[in-house]
């Protein structure tokens, strides 16, 4: 019963399908908000550092503020390894066969999606806004501007496509939890069936057919031959 359909997931052992995974439209939001992160992380980490041209040191291309740009490689490198993990869950997802363990499975999928996309809306409203503050002077020939711009781009993408991992995920867990067949207090009908007690047909006061009192002696004399055995027949 727990590994038939438990959580969107079909019967545990099953042999995988690549087909079918990458059909799913999980999979697909999850390898968009892995590019999206490369593509962030690749941005910020090759061209968001910049340097005037009468100093040396490099400075975040957001305003002169490392912390943008701190921000902006370290979700990248997060989201990434994120979704790698999320991937291989899905891989490994149907072959739990605990709905207890599937139900946690669900409800991290649904509570980390939401969280990266509440972070990918700080990351967007944070390089947003730096780099609107951006001074003309630190930067004049305005290097690192289309990666920036890439930057800011795919971070307000990457709000929805986690946001759409975590409504996705919560359709998966209300699949589960809605679901009769799945009911933790689900019982066995044959192990209810051992456990009853038989009951007995009749009284408990029933005569025994052989040696009773009454009528009974005087019928088996008149069915039965004493001396053969056999029931007479008269004709």
């Amino acid at each position: 019963m727990e590994g038939m359909q438990a959580y969107g997931a079909g019967k545990a052992g099953g042999a995988f399908d690549p087909v079918s995974f990458f059909q799913q439209p999980q999979t697909g939001l999850r390898i968009v908000s892995w590019l999206f992160s490369i593509v962030i992380f690749g941005c910020i980490a090759n061209e968001g550092y910049v340097n005037r041209p009468d100093e040396v040191e490099e400075f975040c291309i957001f305003n002169r503020n490392q912390n943008a740009c701190n921000y902006g490689v370290f979700m990248g490198a997060m989201a990434f390894l994120c979704c790698v993990a999320f991937l291989a869950l899905d891989v490994y997802f149907p072959q739990i066969s605990s709905v207890k363990d599937r139900k946690k499975a669900v409800l991290a999928d649904v509570g980390l999606s939401a969280f990266w996309s509440l972070m990918w809306f700080v990351g967007f409203c944070l390089l947003a806004n730096q780099w609107q503050a951006t001074r003309l002077e630190d930067n004049p020939l305005m290097e690192g501007g289309d990666a920036a711009r890439a930057a800011i781009t795919f971070s307000f993408f990457s709000i929805f496509t986690w946001a759409g991992q975590a409504f996705l995920g919560f359709q998966r867990y209300q699949l589960g939890a809605d679901s009769a067949l799945f009911s933790q207090e689900y019982t066995d009908p044959s192990q209810d069936a051992a456990g009853a007690p038989y009951s007995s047909f009749g009284g408990e006061d029933l005569e025994s057919p052989v040696g009773g009192a009454g009528g009974g002696g005087a019928n088996s004399e008149g069915a039965f031959d004493g001396t053969g055995g056999y029931q007479r027949q008269d004709y």
